[in-house]
């Protein structure tokens, strides 16, 4: 194992540094954190398992001292979100710094197509092109933070790892005038790989802005998101019996592979050729505005005035734009391994395999509010009305579609932030779409003077398979009609947090009918029978001594009925650290050893071509020891710092002292060996 640190990095990430920018606030409404009731109740899994406090928001907020002002307070949130969030500078969790979250796997290599351990169907309604094998490195509307500062903020992050594995993240917010906030954000994930043909080069950008007029009637949101995710495909690695264990084979690059043929390490991270794997492209341009009708007020001090507004009727217009491209590339296409497992026959006809379903969609929407009580802006009623018109490129044909749909939400913070209830739902009228429907409820009450939280959630959606399934879908190896009808989930869930006692206690209950799903590479299937899926977790910290911490996490799932669904029993993640100071008064130190496990499982495969998890009954996953990593994660005032030393579990002679016994995440698919991280993050105020 060695790092390499090319010498022209440095240089690149401090010229980087102009091109970071992020966004703007307001007195947030609409939905918990996601559209029609946001993350946690819908997205790719509503399970959303993370540590205690990894939510996204801090505890605490960036203040400095400066001639121009007492200090300065930094606060942020997302478009569909009433919460305010505070910048997050503990350091006991690397979740809050790493793209991948430690509950989820990935295929072998950073960038990589991952999914989460826990069971996740996707809810979400309306036109789905069906590609998420790569959505948690993708940059979105939703997730597009929008701050509000007083002074200039830049955020760097670098993040250098063995193998030349490289995370450049950069962000910038500022005001440009006192109603005007800016922001722009840059991120690049490059990982050449410890196997063959897996290279990742990710990049995603972001420009935000939000606009308040001064006489606080009119507001307006703008969010441009870009993602370019590429990855080499090699269909795993072939497992001729003893390969593994071959002296010969310690250098793990060396290792055949199914697809993408024989390659030259290169460490080079601005040479990123890939000639097997997918190319995905996905753009948004995102423009809201919204007026308001009410009373105008004022406060009067000694010297200032300080205008006033309550919004009693709120107009709303949203305009959006998404641009997507989802390419599979092999230029040279083995047909022993496509003609059997994809039914590629006219691959005897040529050597490259080339796919590509390419979607613009227009979005316009048009929205209603009333605010019952014009002083408590997270009480409102809403009506609105979408319309989408969606054109398609693909091998097969050149699909078009206009949906229509219509929603309503209810949502009442009390003043006093005891209580926190929603109520939504969405329903599709015409076009490709028609009949999908989903409902929301959510009930939030705040405990122990606001250190704990009770929620209870419910949220039943209807919806069309992604358009993947579809026999037109370029992807579609046998062009055959594959008739699927409306998925059918409702899941049901509970939460409890005890900020005091360091715990965090909660569960889901699926209710699934008619699950659309692969059944092989590429032939698509659809669960005949209802089943059920119940998942429990539980996260408590444990105080070992004054500064030494115990942080248990531990995921049980169980599917009760038969269905081809692949779920994980259970798997823990432990950590025992030191977290504190040392004596020093500006540092914060966290220091420890992780541990992670998954049982043996018959875990979903992986089909390269359309970038799926696919069922497998097969072949059993099975790892000898836990994840093993030992950590150093430190802050002193701005600047944070953390090093990590990941897969010490790989360790074993084999023909000489190596890091090469390595864990399988999915069959044929393996976790690199020893694995040294180390990263920076540092935060400028100006």
């Amino acid at each position: 194992m060695r790092l390499h640190f090319p010498s022209s990095l440095i240089l690149t990430a401090f010229l980087l540094i102009g091109l970071g920018r992020l966004n703007a606030q307001d007195p947030g409404i609409r939905g918990i954190g996601g559209r029609l009731g946001g993350a946690g109740m819908s997205g790719a899994g509503g399970g959303g398992f993370r540590g205690p406090g990894s939510s996204g928001g801090g505890s605490d907020s960036l203040r400095r001292r400066n001639k121009q002002e007492d200090s300065i307070t930094i606060s942020y949130r997302f478009l569909e979100s009433a919460t305010q969030q505070l910048l997050d500078s503990t350091v006991n969790e690397i979740d809050r710094r790493f793209p991948i979250r430690s509950d989820w796997v990935h295929l072998g290599n950073l960038g990589t197509a991952a999914r989460p351990l826990a069971f996740s169907p996707r809810m979400n309604i309306g036109f789905d092109p069906g590609f998420h094998a790569l959505d948690i490195y993708a940059w979105t509307p939703e997730r597009v933070r929008y701050f509000q500062t007083t002074r200039p903020y830049t955020e760097l992050n670098y993040q250098l790892g063995s193998r030349a594995e490289q995370v450049i993240e950069l962000m910038h917010t500022q005001n440009i005038r006192p109603q005007w906030n800016f922001m722009g954000g840059y991120r690049m994930i490059n990982a050449p790989g410890f196997f063959q043909n897996q290279l990742s080069n990710h990049h995603n950008y972001v420009l935000s802005s939000r606009y308040q007029s001064t006489n606080l009637r009119y507001t307006q949101y703008f969010s441009l998101t870009s993602n370019k995710l590429q990855i080499g495909e090699n269909g795993g690695i072939n497992q001729t019996p003893g390969l593994l264990d071959d002296p010969v084979y310690k250098e793990r690059y060396n290792l055949p592979t199914q697809i993408g043929g024989s390659n030259t390490f290169s460490a080079n991270f601005f040479s990123t050729q890939i000639r097997t794997g997918n190319f995905y492209r996905t753009t948004t341009f995102l423009s809201r505005h919204q007026y308001d009708f009410g009373k105008k007020d004022s406060i009067v001090t000694d010297s200032t005035v300080i205008p006033l507004f309550f919004p009693q009727f709120r107009v709303e217009a949203t305009l959006r734009y998404d641009k997507m491209n989802f390419r599979f590339l092999d230029e040279r296409g083995d047909s022993g391994y496509y003609n059997p497992n994809y039914g590629f026959s006219w691959l005897q006809r040529t050597d490259t395999v080339e796919l590509q379903d390419q979607w613009k969609v227009f979005s316009g929407e048009f929205a209603l509010y009333q605010f019952p009580d014009p002083k408590n802006l997270h009480q409102f009623f809403r009506a609105g009305v979408n319309v989408r018109a969606i054109q398609g490129i693909t091998r097969f044909a050149a699909p078009s579609f206009v949906n229509t749909s219509i929603e309503g939400e209810y949502r009442n913070r009390t003043r006093n932030r005891k209580w926190d209830l929603l109520a939504a739902g969405e329903f599709y009228l015409t076009g490709y779409n028609q009949g999908d429907y989903q409902l929301q409820a959510s009930l939030m009450r705040t405990l122990s003077n606001g250190n704990s939280s009770l929620r209870l959630q419910f949220e039943q959606s209807n919806r069309q398979p992604g358009f993947l399934f579809d026999s037109r879908s370029s992807f579609n190896g046998s062009n055959l009609p594959v008739n699927l009808t409306k998925e059918n989930l409702t899941r049901m869930s509970g939460e409890i947090r005890w900020n005091r006692l360091g715990l965090e206690l909660n569960g889901n209950y699926y209710l699934i009918s008619r699950l659309a799903y692969w059944e092989s590479y590429n032939k698509p299937g659809q669960v005949d029978a209802l089943f059920n899926v119940i998942q429990i977790r539980a996260a408590k910290s444990f105080r070992l001594g004054k500064s030494w911490r115990w942080h248990a996490d531990f995921f049980w799932q169980q599917r009760i009925g038969s269905a081809p669904v692949n779920v994980i029993p259970f798997f823990t993640r432990q950590r025992i650290a030191y977290e504190g100071n040392l004596g020093f008064k500006n540092l914060q130190l966290a220091t420890g050893i992780e541990i992670r496990y998954r049982p043996a499982y018959r875990a979903d495969g992986y089909s390269p071509v359309i970038g799926q998890f696919y069922f497998q009954d097969t072949q059993t996953v099975r790892n000898p020891l836990p994840d093993l990593a030992a950590y150093a994660h430190f802050r002193i005032k701005p600047f944070t710092a953390f090093v990590r030393a990941e897969n010490l579990n790989s360790a074993r002679n084999m023909g000489g002292f190596g890091f090469t016994r390595n864990n399988e995440v999915a069959p044929d698919y393996f976790l690199p060996g020893l694995q040294v991280r180390v990263g920076i993050y540092w935060r400028f105020v100006n």
